[in-house]
């Protein structure tokens, strides 16, 4: 296996590899992909030197943490951090966020994963009271005290959710979205998270693909992939689905990224060594859908830093084509 840079993820003590996986592919809303192939683009990462895998029990419906569990089982020298999430499978009211639902997700996510013991749970992108609520942290705590899990994060939509949770002496990590084309984290959830010495997991790095370069206005996704039923928010939040940028711009504004890419490297990999070198993130988890795409990720943690002209060519870029987009919803 090849070593990769590892970064202690907040408060949970462990170190974990600064490009991990994420999964979200692997269970569904992507397409469909088979397990043989699912289990060779984990295989490839874990030999890219990935050390830690995302997932959450609606991917999939489960399917996710199941894939990943049958193969842990079987790659038993895999030394793999697998950080999960809960609460999306039901409707979202904050009164759902109690411990005996608590219990039930994560019985059924350590069944899904086959460990007696989850190694970081997180909440998933919930009702924004919920980070405010004592009773939750209070719950999240005794799922520690009975070793149903090792330590709890959050999954967060907006800066405000990540800088309640950060307060909380409690939460291990934040998990935002940050890519070039969403850079408000940068202002204040990131050095808040440094200052508490809470993990950052940046997610949708590629901003759903858009920031590979490979899209055209023309591109049209299956049916059952996020990128055409989810494109306006129909099914959850519109920022998960081309980090809430309208497509149109993003193409537009990915052929000017793409541009910004050192010689021999990709867009993708440029997009991904930018996330890596932000201080305060600990690991950014792209998915992969094929063997390729998982050890094209994981070699972006081995690139060199991307100079002060590039860094400022990507600032630039944001403020003139997608600054007034995304703030305007966020």
């Amino acid at each position: 296996m090849i070593r990769m840079e590892q970064r202690t993820l907040g408060r949970t003590g462990r170190d974990v590899s600064v490009v991990g996986q994420g999964t979200w592919q692997l269970g569904g809303d992507w397409g469909e992909v088979r397990e043989a192939d699912a289990f060779a683009v984990l295989d490839a990462a874990v030999e890219s030197g990935v050390t830690f895998f995302d997932t959450a029990d609606v991917y999939g419906d489960g399917r996710s943490e199941q894939l990943i569990g049958r193969y842990l089982k079987e790659r038993q020298d895999a030394d793999v951090f697998v950080a999960t999430k809960m609460g999306r499978r039901t409707e979202q009211l904050p009164a759902n966020y109690v411990l005996d639902n608590f219990r039930a997700w994560n019985d059924r996510s350590r069944a899904n994963l086959g460990v007696d013991t989850l190694d970081l749970v997180q909440l998933h992108c919930p009702p924004t009271a919920v980070y405010s609520s004592d009773a939750v942290y209070d719950a999240l705590d005794t799922l520690v005290a009975e070793q149903k899990i090792s330590a709890y994060a959050v999954s967060v939509e907006t800066c405000a959710e990540a800088l309640t949770a950060i307060a909380r002496p409690g939460v291990a990590s934040v998990q935002i979205i940050l890519n070039p084309f969403r850079l408000k984290p940068l202002d204040e959830v990131l050095p808040a998270a440094v200052e508490a010495g809470v993990g950052i997991i940046a997610r949708v790095p590629l901003a759903s693909g858009l920031l590979s370069g490979k899209y055209t206005a023309d591109t049209v996704f299956a049916p059952d992939d996020h990128r055409t039923y989810n494109r306006h928010g129909e099914a959850f939040d519109q920022g998960e689905t081309f980090s809430g940028v309208d497509y149109a711009t993003g193409v537009s504004a990915a052929t000017e990224f793409a541009g910004l890419a050192p010689a021999g490297v990709t867009p993708a990999q440029t997009a991904l060594r930018w996330v890596i070198q932000q201080p305060g993130v600990t690991s950014v988890i792209p998915g992969a859908r094929s063997v390729e795409q998982a050890v094209a990720n994981a070699s972006a943690a081995a690139l060199p830093p991307l100079p002060e002209s590039t860094l400022q060519a990507v600032r630039d870029l944001y403020d003139r084509r997608i600054r007034a987009q995304v703030h305007a919803r966020w």
